[in-house]
């Protein structure tokens, strides 16, 4: 945005900002979604994220440039993954899983789609027409879509609502709040490698077309993972998705700093990892917690994931200019084996409370 005059780290603040907000309203979102359906607050994602996306376009100050970036982590908030699997967990119950996975094998091409239209928007027609190219996407397109195909959901009767917060608290065991753990480590780490996945497979050793092209291996790998997820994932419990997750990702990173061949096979585990632990972050919570109040859950476990995400970025650029490559690589891969403890833990107390897959 060299047209605009305004430092770097404010722009990239937008997005931090963005993601803070988007953390801040989730916990609301999944009560919405919980008591109204998630046919409206979908539907009101999509105007939201169209005019933060118009007000982006216009922004002339960094001020107004800042307050549409809140007003588009607002839409975040209410109708990104989160949403979607609460919704889907609303509308389906135990059944939901098949449904998830779906979903986000369809929203693994966003990437693949959405990069090359950016592309070729910005360099044609400059980022301002760009954002008002998606705004009139999301105000069209995609508010068509959920007003039409996601079916409309019984509301909940008020006095049920009333009685949701306290059964909602004694239902949140350690169970719970480990889960959230796990899913806030595994949402750190996607932060910091898809900023810097670039600069850590320069600084092992590949040059620059090199590291670009390992990079964008991540895409396809979570594409694969995804549709092996999808064909056999209704055979085992959910939790083993979130170990193999686990276990992809610890080995991505700690193949990494290796370089050479090995590289590659770091960014495919890394990617495969990150694919299907999208899907884990929406069976997982169904499976140990069962459909009631599923929304709720999912609200409050997006809350620390996206607060995560906003920060973690800017922590490790703070860790790569005061300490170097080899600290955000140590730090990565106990985030992650972290992760994978935890996550084993889960599935010995799942496998003790003897709780049955999800059909």
């Amino acid at each position: 945005m060299t047209d605009t005059g305004w430092p770097l780290a404010s722009i990239i603040g937008g997005l931090s900002l963005g993601l803070l907000m988007a953390g801040v309203v989730s916990p609301w979102a999944g009560r919405a979604i919980q008591r109204y359906g998630g046919r409206p607050v979908l539907s009101g994602s999509s105007v939201v994220l169209g005019l933060g996306l118009v007000s982006l376009a216009l922004s002339r100050s960094l001020t107004v440039y800042l307050v549409s970036w809140v007003i588009l982590g607002l839409g975040m908030g209410i109708g990104l993954y989160d949403a979607a699997f609460a919704t889907l967990g609303r509308l389906y119950g135990a059944s939901a899983r098949t449904y998830i996975a779906a979903l986000t094998l369809i929203a693994g091409f966003s990437s693949t789609l959405c990069w090359p239209l950016s592309a070729y928007l910005i360099q044609h027609y400059g980022w301002r027409a760009s954002c008002v190219a998606y705004a009139a996407l999301h105000l069209g397109l995609s508010l068509a879509l959920h007003l039409l195909l996601v079916p409309s959901a019984k509301s909940a009767p008020v006095d049920e609502q009333m009685r949701m917060a306290p059964s909602l608290a004694r239902s949140e065991t350690s169970q719970f709040y480990v889960l959230a753990i796990v899913l806030t480590l595994i949402a750190a780490i996607s932060a910091i490698m898809s900023v810097f996945i670039v600069t850590i497979l320069r600084q092992t050793g590949a040059d620059s077309t090199s590291a670009i092209w390992m990079a964008s291996m991540v895409g396809p790998s979570q594409v694969g993972a995804r549709l092996i997820e999808m064909s056999f994932g209704h055979r085992y419990h959910p939790i083993w998705t979130l170990i193999c997750t686990c276990v992809l990702v610890t080995l991505g990173i700690s193949l990494l700093p290796i370089g050479g061949p090995f590289a590659m096979m770091a960014v495919i585990a890394y990617g495969a990892g990150i694919g299907i632990a999208w899907i884990a972050r929406g069976t997982v919570p169904l499976a140990l917690f069962g459909p009631d109040e599923y929304a709720i859950r999912m609200g409050r476990l997006a809350f620390p994931s996206l607060i995560a995400q906003a920060a973690a970025p800017t922590f490790g650029a703070l860790l790569l200019n005061s300490y170097g490559l080899r600290t955000i690589l140590i730090m990565l891969f106990f985030g992650a084996l972290l992760a994978l403890l935890a996550t084993l833990w889960l599935q010995r107390v799942t496998l003790a409370n003897k709780s049955p897959p999800l059909p």
